[in-house]
């Protein structure tokens, strides 16, 4: 079931939501919907990378070279 949530933009915000909208084929309702997914998962990803450095900087994860990620894969 979806959600309706109602916020206030200013009109210059409005106006790029329904320009980008319009060249998508898209209300304003499901531009801004599809771009603040985008933005939520962009910042899922950077907080993964973020985890995978801290294990690498602490020692608990180690970076391979493509050699060794690759060294008795094809037996």
């Amino acid at each position: 079931m979806n959600k309706r949530v109602t916020i206030e933009i200013p009109d210059d915000l409005y106006r790029v939501i329904s320009r980008y909208g319009d060249l998508h084929g898209l209300d304003p309702d499901d531009y801004a919907t599809m771009a603040l997914q985008r933005h939520l998962e962009d910042l899922q990803d950077i907080a993964a990378a973020e985890a995978a450095m801290k294990g690498i900087q602490s020692g608990e994860d180690r970076v391979v070279s493509s050699k060794e990620f690759w060294h008795g894969m094809d037996d």
